[in-house]
């Protein structure tokens, strides 16, 4: 009889976290209507929006916020994957500038694969990130489903006034990322059993960090738009942000974050490539300027409970870098918006 421990989640599932993400071009495809459009006037940010939640005025310069993230696991341990996933679901609040309120929880479970005593971990690891974020885990629904299935529905609120979409970026903004890139790759190489144990906890502790300055950049006005990276990499959301704003962003990609690039480079000349990496470039790699293989690895690398992409007026750069220092980040500028051109990305060639 084999012990909760003994089950790796990852090896039941056919993708990884995000990188479960249907394409942006499928998604077009699959959300697409010709019908009539019903008009809801308080419906601020809906799915023409493309963002990362919906927001709704209730009066009064107040506003509801709600979105629903789930996934296959993206670890094999069952407590962090519950808690990863919960994570994730609570920065698609924390991205639009808003404070989560309340959670219920998405479970579709293989009973017949994998003992209930290990969803329960899931759900343990999910109220531990709860709880963190200063809301309860008040519910949910469950199936029976081929493979792990885990993640939240999550209500937020705010200020309607505070409120920061993907669009709204302005020509001249800095562009910074409140969590290096690698993910993907580093989740991949877990499930090729490639792992160095030295490197096991990288991708773990930063899928665990909750958004939370998320709900402080919303108060800022120098901060004019706002996204999390996720699924469709960091190219993907920055598109975008740039295609919302309908401008073009300038990236130096040698100033991109990553979680560890020696780590990372490690992994990529191992071949751990996840499979939505080649996905993501295929959705929209004609919306970017050319770049190199390498370079592709990195930008389009499917990323699980990622950082927030901010755009930021240059005229208060040292408010932001004063305001991230404060809450114990250590952030630097990769890349700029500017005027509209072909491409809605440009890689600068060193």
């Amino acid at each position: 009889m084999q012990t909760k421990t003994e089950y790796k989640l990852t090896q039941y599932s056919h993708g990884a976290g995000c990188g479960c993400k249907i394409a942006p071009n499928v998604l077009d495809e699959i959300l697409k209507t010709n019908g009539l459009k019903n008009v809801f006037p308080n419906l601020l940010v809906g799915n023409a929006e493309r963002d990362d939640a919906c927001v709704v005025d209730i009066g009064n310069g107040d506003a509801i916020v709600s979105t629903t993230d789930f996934f296959m696991p993206i670890v094999d341990d069952a407590y962090d994957f519950g808690r990863i996933a919960s994570v994730n679901a609570i920065s698609d609040i924390y991205a639009m500038g808003a404070k989560p309120i309340v959670a219920i929880a998405i479970l579709g479970w293989p009973i017949n694969k994998i003992p209930a005593e290990v969803a329960n971990e899931v759900i343990e690891g999910a109220r531990k990130a709860c709880a963190d974020a200063g809301i309860a885990l008040a519910g949910g629904h469950s199936i029976d489903s081929p493979e792990p299935i885990f993640g939240l529905a999550v209500t937020g609120k705010m200020k309607v006034a505070h409120l920061k979409k993907n669009g709204g970026a302005k020509v001249g903004d800095h562009l910074f990322l409140t969590k290096g890139l690698g993910v993907g790759i580093l989740a991949t190489a877990q499930k090729k059993d490639l792992l160095r144990i030295a490197d096991a906890d990288i991708a773990r502790d930063s899928m665990g960090q909750l958004n939370k300055i998320g709900l402080i950049f919303g108060q800022q006005d120098y901060i004019h738009s706002m996204t999390d990276v996720t699924g469709f990499g960091l190219l993907g959301h920055l598109s975008e942000m740039c295609e919302a704003s309908e401008l073009t962003a300038q990236i130096d990609f040698e100033k991109v974050p990553y979680l560890n690039r020696e780590v990372i480079d490690y992994y990529i000349d191992k071949g751990s490539m996840p499979g939505g990496t080649n996905r993501n470039w295929k959705a929209y790699g004609h919306k970017i300027s050319d770049i190199t293989d390498y370079q592709k690895s990195i930008l389009c690398d499917p990323q699980t409970s990622g950082g927030l992409l901010v755009a930021v007026c240059p005229n208060h750069l040292a408010d932001f870098k004063k305001l991230t220092e404060k809450e114990g980040f250590s952030l630097g500028s990769f890349g700029r918006i500017v005027e509209k051109e072909e491409k809605m990305v440009y890689i600068q060639k060193n």
